[in-house]
């Protein structure tokens, strides 16, 4: 009896289709660990996506997004004709400048410096002190804040009378707003967004700085021709994201520090969109706002990333 010919095509197709199962099964484990952080992105963020529509219409809760009336570009016009606009939006750029220009070169300076420790138990102690800001609410730090500057019973308030001088007006005063902004979102954040700046110099070759060494190099040297090289990529990767978010300057910090007497310095569109969209209802239009942020922020990462290219550098994408 003669053996049927069994064709070569039918046997390579079975044959990558048990590599193709043999590779997902393998990798099965990989898959369901990374399904929650999928999940969160596709319910949380690319889902609720649709509501912008509402930034197009007269929405009315009971209507729903199919029954309320279109009303176009109607809401963006309120918004550059509103008399405050201005005012928020310089407010939002000079916080997000300080955020940029004058935070985020701090977590790589305290990276340096704790890359430069030597003794393993001073380095660890420091690292959990500069940790710890990070995990406390803003609720606590403005309130501490408040106690200690409060013009009547201050403890640094009460010091300072005691020396004779007069007492800072620090919450109260527009002048100090920023500084006081500032300064609080250093202590808070700076130690924990350090953390990936660490992890970047660990990964640095230990023979670059042997060979630094015997070629006479310093230590401030090495800092600028090892570690700051090895930096580059993340500092640019990390600006490009920061960038999109150049709108947003925190909610809850700013609302807290907020009063009648410094509103002038301190409303941003945060702020604004809380101030009308939650305590006036108004959602299509802080929709519209919301938007309108989000726009800024995707051309200005659009255009980092550009200029990363032409820099040499990968960029976001």
């Amino acid at each position: 009896m003669g053996t049927a010919a069994v064709h070569p095509e039918k046997v390579s197709t079975k044959t990558a289709a048990r590599s193709r199962w043999y590779e997902w099964k393998r990798g099965l484990p990989i898959y369901m660990m990374i399904l929650p952080g999928f999940l969160f992105f596709i319910i949380f963020k690319y889902v609720p996506m649709a509501g912008i529509l509402i930034a197009f219409q007269q929405y009315d809760p009971f209507e729903g997004f199919m029954g309320s009336p279109w009303v176009g570009l109607d809401h963006f016009g309120t918004l550059f004709q509103d008399p405050d606009f201005w005012m928020i939006f310089r407010n939002t750029l000079i916080i997000s400048g300080l955020n940029l220009f004058l935070f985020f070169p701090m977590p790589i300076v305290l990276a340096l410096l704790l890359n430069e420790v030597r003794l393993k138990w001073f380095k660890k102690g420091a690292q959990t002190l500069l940790y710890v800001p990070h995990f406390l609410s803003w609720v606590v730090i403005v309130s501490i804040t408040a106690l200690l500057f409060s013009t009547q019973d201050g403890g640094i308030n009460n010091l300072i009378s005691t020396w004779g001088y007069e007492r800072l007006d620090v919450m109260t005063n527009p002048d100090s707003f920023r500084a006081l902004y500032l300064l609080q979102v250093i202590w808070k954040e700076a130690g924990w967004s350090a953390i990936i700046f660490l992890a970047a110099l660990a990964s640095v070759d230990p023979t670059l700085y042997e060979a630094a060494r015997v070629d006479g190099a310093s230590r401030l040297r090495q800092i600028w021709h090892i570690n700051l090289p090895a930096l580059r990529s993340t500092i640019i990767i990390l600006f490009i994201l920061r960038l999109g978010h150049v709108m947003d300057t925190g909610f809850e910090h700013i609302l807290l520090l907020q009063n009648a007497l410094n509103i002038q310095v301190s409303e941003v569109f945060d702020t604004y969109v809380y101030r009308v969209g939650i305590n006036q209802a108004e959602f299509s239009y802080t929709t519209a706002v919301g938007l309108f942020k989000a726009l800024i922020g995707l051309g200005l990462v659009y255009l980092a990333n550009r200029a990363s290219h032409k820099i040499g550098e990968e960029g976001v994408y």
